[in-house]
């Protein structure tokens, strides 16, 4: 059911995305030295960015990207490992969309709601959906600015760094992608018991298709898709979510 319209503005948006755009600053300069590590122009790498909003999803792609480089060509299988990757790593941004709708004012048409339904990461749906009041258009554009261009900005600066320094310090600014996972994980991981068995099963199986060569013939892409998905099943199995907490 629509809400009534917003009381919050595009200004009030802005001022709340800032802290989230120079996170995003600081992890995206980790991606675009990920990316020019793989060989990725840096107008590619920026590209990427301003039409991909995910970091996972863009660590993953790069390593599709990086396969497809080597072998200098891409083929049928590669197309579908990379929709696949994508798919099974940023579906939970449909359904924050779909959380989100409850959160909307009148103002928020169809349209407008395909369109910012693009910028929706974690960081931008836990903020809206904190709001005591419904959010419109104009909050969401402002809430969105700041993380865009952070992301962005980013991006750029990492891709020109990693172009320019040498291979030891790019190496190590690298590892902030990285970093920022494990950040992301580690509060779950101390509410919920059933994340941490989840996470040390993705990576066991994770290094066990990459190392044991009887899996060498499955790319990076596809290592990344079977071990989360297969990850989630078995514990989602093995340790259900309550029901009350579901419906919570």
């Amino acid at each position: 059911m629509q809400k009534a319209v917003s009381p919050y503005g595009f200004r009030e948006g802005f001022q709340d995305g800032v802290p989230i755009g120079l996170g995003y600053f600081s992890v995206s300069f980790g991606f675009g030295i990920m990316a020019a590590s793989a060989g990725l122009f840096t107008l590619e790498t920026l590209l990427i960015s301003l039409t991909n909003l995910t970091s996972a999803g863009q660590a993953a792609g790069v390593k599709v990207l990086e396969g497809v480089l080597l072998a200098g060509k891409v083929g049928a299988a590669t197309v579908v490992e990379m929709l696949l990757a994508q798919l099974v790593i940023n579906l939970r941004y449909a359904l924050m969309g779909v959380a989100l709708t409850q959160r909307l004012d009148e103002n928020m048409t169809t349209g407008k709601r395909l369109f910012y339904g693009f910028f929706i990461t974690d960081e931008i749906f836990a903020v809206s959906s904190a709001k005591p009041h419904a959010v419109g258009p104009r909050y969401f554009a402002g809430l969105a600015t700041a993380p865009y261009i952070g992301w962005g900005l980013g991006t750029l600066l990492g891709a020109v760094a990693g172009n320019v320094l040498p291979l030891s310090v790019t190496n190590a600014l690298g590892l902030a992608l990285y970093a920022m996972f494990i950040a992301i994980i580690l509060p779950p991981m101390r509410q919920e018991k059933g994340v941490l068995p989840c996470v040390l099963l993705a990576a066991g199986l994770s290094c066990l298709m990459t190392f044991v060569p009887v899996f060498s013939f499955l790319s990076g892409g596809f290592v990344i898709i079977i071990s989360a998905v297969a990850a989630a099943v078995m514990m989602s199995i093995v340790h259900p979510v309550p029901e009350k907490e579901a419906e919570a």
